[in-house]
Formats: structure tokens, sequence, C-alpha cells
């Protein structure tokens, strides 16, 4: 389980495959390892990387306010550590507003961009949903939060799926036995760098190739934040899911994964 150091701040990551590196960017409260789904596929193409964001899972946890720009420093750092020259970046919610950072703020280092149930600016809604999880977080146990985020994320057709709902049961169970839960200062400024985040005005900048996804469904992050970042970015293009949510990758698992590695290879 490698580390590394960077101005007093130490960053989790793990590595697998060989091949084209590729930066996987989870999102919001979630671990690297929640990857695993997609690596297993991907790994068989491309050098995966899948890190735990600042703020969970293993990497340090600062308390105050964190930014997509800190955070996408944050990735710039773990590359030079790793030797890498350039990479693709697949982010997914709030990984992928870290994504958008990282192709704006160093271009040169970034081969296409995978923008996943993503948004250039927070409106009031948007805003409210992440002040509830946060009080969500600070008032439920963690099985109760974990059913409260699956609300959000998973499209009923999950919910009306045995198989599927089954897993979403065994998702809470497993929140409720995690070793190295999620401090709520780590949310506090997870969270504040989702709110805080807008690229609206500088998403016409990105050059790299880029593909927008997401869900038609989506209650967390509704399509409408999909399409305005589609529409800001000029070599961008956009795939929504149907009947699917902020989810959609697991609810169209192979699809997307196949998508996913179709645009990389496009772009090596």
């Amino acid at each position: 389980m490698p580390n590394f150091t960077k101005n007093d701040f130490t960053m989790h990551y793990d590595v697998h495959g060989d091949g084209e590196p590729v930066l996987c960017i989870m999102g919001i409260t979630a671990t690297g390892d929640v990857w695993a789904d997609h690596v297993a596929d991907w790994s068989q193409k491309f050098q995966c990387i899948t890190p735990d964001n600042r703020g969970v899972g293993m990497t340090d946890k600062p308390a105050g306010d964190y930014s997509s720009a800190m955070m996408a420093e944050d990735y710039i750092h773990l590359m030079d550590h790793l030797g890498l020259e350039k990479a693709h970046v697949v982010g997914c919610s709030m990984g992928s507003i870290i994504a958008q950072q990282v192709a704006l703020l160093y271009p040169e280092r970034v081969k296409s961009v995978t923008l996943m149930c993503t948004w250039a600016r927070c409106d009031a809604y948007a805003k409210s949903v992440f002040s509830h999880i946060l009080q969500s977080k600070a008032h439920l146990k963690a099985e109760d939060f974990m059913e409260y985020i699956q609300l959000l994320i998973f499209d009923k057709r999950s919910w009306d799926n045995p198989e599927f709902h089954e897993a979403l049961v065994d998702g809470r169970r497993e929140a409720s036995l995690s070793p190295n839960p999620q401090p709520l200062h780590g949310l506090v400024g997870q969270c504040a760098a989702c709110t805080n985040h807008n690229t609206f005005d500088e998403l016409s900048q990105l050059v790299a190739p880029t593909l927008v996804i997401g869900g038609e469904s989506d209650v967390f992050t509704p399509r409408w934040m999909a399409e305005e970042v589609h529409a800001q970015i000029p070599n961008s293009t956009l795939h929504l899911y149907p009947r699917s949510g902020h989810a959609f990758h697991w609810e169209n698992l192979e699809d997307f994964n196949e998508r996913v590695a179709e645009h990389i290879s496009s772009h090596i």
C-alpha cells in the first residue's frame, strides 16, 4: 500500500496493471478502492492509479476547507512522484471537478479527460444537497448515512432489482463495519471543494479530448450540469445513460467500462 509525502501532506495510492497511465479520481466520501469494478477491466489494457483523495481513506485529512484546484495539485504531485509526464484522467463526481482543474491548470500533463456526473458550478439546489450530506454525516450512524447516499445516487431500477438491492444492503453493512471511516472534518473539506467549485468561464480553454458522461435521471448532479459542461468544452462528447442515476457507471458497468476504454485508447 504505497504512500508519498509532499509539503507535509501524505497521499495513499495503488497501481494496477501496465501501459498507458490513467489517474482514477473518486468522488466525495469514497476511497480509491471503489474503482474496483472498473479497474478489473481497465488494468488489462492500462496502468490504473487509484489514490485516496485528500480527506478520506489512508490519505491525510487536514482540517479546513479544500478546493478543487488544491486537490488537482495533489494529483500533479502524485504524477511527479510516479515519474509520469502525462496521463489520462478519469474523474467521478467530486473527482470530475478535480479532473477539470488538472486539465485546466496543467494542460501539458493531460492526454484525455473523462468527466463523470460532473458540474461546472453549483446552483442553490446542489449547495443544499451538499449541506444536507454534511448534516446527515454528523447525525446518522454509518449504515444510515450510507443509505442516504445510496438514495441520492442510484436510479429506481436499481432499487427494484432484487440482486442489485441486496448489494446495496451489503454496502450499508460494510459501512457499519469500516475500520477507517471518514471523519466529519474530512467531509467538511471535501464539501467545500464541491460547493465552491466554479470553472464555468474557464472550461472553454480545456483543450484535452473530453468525454462527459452521466445518467439521465441523476438527482444529485442533474443532467443540465453535464450538458452545461459539454457545451462549454470545445473538444468534448456527451453520453447520458437512460434510466440511470449518479451511479450510472455501476448501473451500466460493461458499457461504461468499454466506452471509457475506447475514449482513452483513441487518444494515446
